[in-house]
Parts: C-alpha cells; structure tokens; sequence
C-alpha cells in the first residue's frame, strides 16, 4: 500500500528517487504514466496491467472512452530503478506535468503520484480549503 507525502528532487538526467518503502512493492517493474491534475501516476506493472485491462474493455463507440484510454495508455512508460533507487522519468511525461527541480511523491493506496512541488501545494491548499465540501460529496458515494 502506498501512502504518505514526501519531497524529493529530480536531478538534471530527470532522475527520480522513489521512497525506499516503496520499492519492494515495485521491485517486479513500474509504470508511469500520465496522470489527472497535472501530475504523473506511478504503478506497479501489475497493477498497471490490471488497470490497463479495464480500458481495454471500455466501448470503443465512445469517444470519452477512447481519449480517456489514450491518455492513459499512450503516454504510459515500464521504468527500471537503478543502484541508487531511482526511475528516470521520460521527458515528455515531465514537461506534460511541469516537473521542475523539487518534486512530491504523494502515496494513493494503490499508485504513486508525482507532483512538481509548486502545483502540489496549490492543489493541497485548494482541496484543504473545500475539504468539508468534498467530505459531503464523498458522502453520496458511501465513503
């Protein structure tokens, strides 16, 4: 399980060092991806490919469908870690979430989410904000 928040840099090869927690989970490979909120997601390939079957099952009829899919497909990418514990993420995955230097890795139960530090903390300060809204509305989804 992947939770919590913590800060790291990218280093100027696009270098990420992943929480050592996590790392045994991800030890048989690892998927990054574009993510939602201008962020990447970090899977472990099985959970990618299990992920990955339920697009393929979505109505090819759909338009929504198919944009959602090749959001999440077309832009995935296998990273290995390397000695030292880090994935290097692909430069268009980083300039489509405005990576820069210092960067969050946020814990969500069954991924990772990679953060440019700047746009984590407007996000942050934005849903802690409307937290009782989003509490009330999680309501109706029996959470």
């Amino acid at each position: 399980m992947f939770i919590g928040e913590y800060n790291h840099n990218l280093d100027d090869k696009g270098r990420l060092a992943i929480p050592a927690k996590f790392r045994a989970i991800l030890k048989k490979g690892a998927v990054v991806t574009k993510g939602l909120d201008n962020c990447l997601f970090l899977y472990s390939k099985e959970q990618f490919e299990t992920i990955a079957k339920k697009f393929s099952s979505l109505p090819i009829g759909s338009a929504k469908a198919r944009a959602f899919s090749r959001h999440m497909l077309a832009g995935a990418m296998d990273v290995e870690f390397d000695n030292q514990g880090r994935v290097t993420l692909p430069e268009y995955l980083r300039a489509f979430s405005g990576l820069k230097k210092k960067i969050i890795v946020a814990g969500l139960y069954n991924h990772l989410e990679i953060w440019d530090e700047v746009t984590w903390n407007k996000y942050k300060g934005e849903s802690e904000k409307n937290s009782n809204a989003i509490a009330e509305e999680m309501g109706d989804l029996g959470i």
